[in-house]
């Protein structure tokens, strides 16, 4: 895989510098990101560039990724309209310590040659006071040509710390320090990264007299113009306490049909001949595609037995003809999805012990039905079902037999009021 003709195709590469293609040619080399531990967990919208840094793998290379444990403590100005607020350390380290976790799942720290490196940034600060900083780091660039940056500008005239403007010094020492330690030839990045990025090249060559190189993306945005990343009801996490495999599953599902072409191309590891295939064979019916594209990143995010899962989830939510079976397969985690996709009512487990009347269960702990009297005509009406089972008495006792994992019971009023009772 050729690794600029791969980030072409697939409508990823936005800038670059001079130089770089005949760089790579040139046997494996070096090349890093970096990720700020500023949220409990990455979102999908790093996940372009884990992206890039997987398809660097692939090409044969090398991938590093920097943590940013201690550009983290300062907080990146880029397409910021306002001043960040500080993370305490102990945030920023469980962060981080997260964020590492899940690096692994995507990209290969253990085989090859071609290894996957992960270094912290906070390792080349941690012993260096401020007259060092200034002497070895603030005297690199000028005044002038740290205000040039984009990311300065748009910032200055409504306020700007001295602490972010210090960013784009950190980030260009950063890249000093991994070629110097780590002979990391190139930084990559999202195309708002491009100043901080080209101010790591200006590091290399003026402190080093060598020639280092940066790569960058374009910035994913949606067809509407809103930024990738979030839904309606905010982030779309990689960690599934967050955002749980289903609702991540169902994000791609509910793409507008406008994004699909590039959403495919930035986050399917299939060839270029594999997604024109794709696209001929399902050409008027995009929902296809989704599942299929679905289905590789909840595998890849997540794993098997959670694609699994959603699988379970959407059969019992969605097909009327769902049986008992799949309901028996879904595990507890399954469950509470299912349990914050329709309605639910919380109900004592000592009640439950105790067993309680169908009819009370019905109306009075859970309103499913409004009365007695309703619940029992549903009841004789063959409406009504526990568990994907029939009620066929209104003298029915549920009882502890009837909790899911020793918590759920689903009620049934008809095929589409579903309600799932929590024993707490």
């Amino acid at each position: 895989m050729n690794f600029l003709e791969e980030l072409k195709w697939r409508g990823m590469l936005h800038n670059a510098t001079p130089g770089i293609e005949q760089e790579l040619a040139s046997g494996m080399k070096r090349a890093y990101i970096g990720f700020d531990p500023t949220a409990p967990s990455m979102t999908i919208g790093n996940l372009v560039q884990i992206m890039i840094l997987k398809l660097y793998q692939l090409s044969g290379h090398q991938p590093v990724v920097l943590m940013g444990g201690a550009t983290g403590r300062v907080g990146d100005p880029s397409f910021k309209s306002e001043e960040r607020s500080l993370k305490s350390f102990d945030e920023l380290d469980n962060n981080l310590a997260h964020q590492v976790k899940q690096f692994h799942k995507f990209l290969d720290f253990e085989n090859g040659d071609n290894k996957a490196l992960l270094v912290n940034n906070l390792d080349f600060y941690k012993d260096m006071n401020v007259l060092d900083f200034l002497r070895d780091v603030g005297k690199t660039v000028t005044v002038n040509y740290m205000n040039s940056k984009e990311s300065v500008q748009k910032r200055i005239e409504t306020g700007l710390s001295f602490t972010e403007y210090s960013y784009q010094l950190l980030q260009g020492y950063d890249f000093q320090r991994l070629y110097e330690d780590k002979n990391v030839i190139m930084q990559m990045g999202g195309s708002d990264q491009w100043g901080n990025i080209t101010t790591g090249t200006t590091f290399i060559r003026k402190n080093l007299g060598k020639s280092a190189y940066a790569l960058t993306t374009p910035l994913l945005t949606k067809s509407d113009g809103s930024k990738f990343g979030k839904s309606e009801s905010g982030n779309i996490w990689l960690d599934p306490e967050k955002t749980s495999p289903y609702k991540f599953y169902q994000f791609w599902l509910n793409a507008d049909d406008q994004d699909l072409p590039v959403f495919l191309r930035y986050f399917t590891l299939k060839s270029k001949e594999e997604v024109e295939a794709l696209e001929r064979e399902h050409a008027d019916n995009p929902n296809a595609i989704k599942r299929i594209l679905a289905e590789e990143l909840t595998i890849r995010v997540h794993s098997q037995e959670d694609f699994d899962s959603v699988q379970l989830v959407s059969e019992l939510l969605f097909n009327k003809k769902a049986t008992k079976e799949t309901l028996m397969k879904m595990d507890a985690r399954s469950l509470e999805t299912v349990a914050m996709e329709i309605p639910s009512s919380t109900v004592s487990k000592d009640l439950i012990a105790q067993g309680i009347n169908i009819l009370d269960l019905l109306s009075e702990e859970t309103n499913i039905l409004n009365s007695k009297g309703e619940a029992r005509r549903a009841i004789k009406g063959n409406a009504v079902s526990i568990n994907k089972d029939k009620v066929s008495s209104h003298e029915a006792i549920v009882n502890q037999d009837a909790l899911l994992h020793g918590r759920y019971i689903m009620l049934e009023n008809g095929k589409k009021n579903k309600l799932m009772v929590i024993a707490e």
